[in-house]
């Protein structure tokens, strides 16, 4: 029996900039179906139906387009935390609308993780520094990344008076630790087995929880 894909033909080269950018999409598929172990050089080569040696004029080992597609998919997340952000009810509170656009992005990323596990573990499987995070390669529509769009969730809460000032510095490392804890319970951990309808109860307790978090102070007791 043929094996699928043998007679695609090899291709030695692309028109400019092409070949990068095949091999990055192929790798989100391969990401999307195996998660960031199966981002391997030889297999987008193969999907794209050139020889392995061209691939090396763009990425100079796997880990160059782990990286990429890695970047490629926070992009991804990026964009379904804006597109959870359009499909808000508008409301005429600004209290109420900065809260509720938080608990967007806590949706989102709950949502993505479960959807897109594959991607959701690649997008941030390759280490990088904070500096890192704010990279435009990973942005979505708006051009912001999916650490500057949480940001700018919080400073949004700060400006209407939910979060008090002094809160806010360090609040979007607590808020997502809490988020991406969750996610990978959901994915990887003991929850991921648990009835949908008590994880959607957990999601919604964690995000009450991480706001009041955010605004009250821990009690301490000498």
């Amino acid at each position: 029996m043929a094996t699928v894909g043998a007679d695609r033909p090899k291709r030695e080269t692309y028109r400019h900039g092409d070949l990068r950018r095949a091999l990055v999409e192929a790798g989100i598929e391969l990401a999307r179906e195996g998660g960031p172990d199966a981002v391997v050089l030889r297999a987008a080569t193969r999907q794209v139906g050139v020889a392995p040696n061209a691939a090396y004029r763009h990425f100079a080992d796997r880990r160059a387009l782990q990286r990429a597609v890695c970047a490629a998919a926070q992009s991804e997340l990026a964009r379904a935390m804006e597109a959870e952000l359009d499909a808000l009810t508008p409301v005429g509170d600004a209290a109420t609308a900065a809260r509720d656009r938080l608990r967007a992005f806590g949706a989102a990323y709950l949502r993505f993780a479960r959807t897109e596990q594959g991607l959701f573990r690649t997008a941030f499987s390759v280490p990088t520094d904070m500096a890192g995070s704010t990279n435009p390669q990973l942005a979505g529509n708006t051009g912001n990344p999916p650490f500057q769009l949480l940001g700018r969730a919080l400073d949004e809460l700060v400006s209407v008076g939910v979060l008090p000032a002094d809160r806010r510095p360090g609040a979007e490392f607590v808020t997502w630790s809490a988020v991406h804890g969750l996610a990978v319970l959901l994915i990887d951990g003991p929850l991921r087995g648990v009835d949908r309808a008590v994880t959607d109860d957990i999601e919604e307790r964690l995000m009450e929880m991480v706001e009041h978090g955010l605004r009250n102070p821990i009690a301490r007791q000498d």
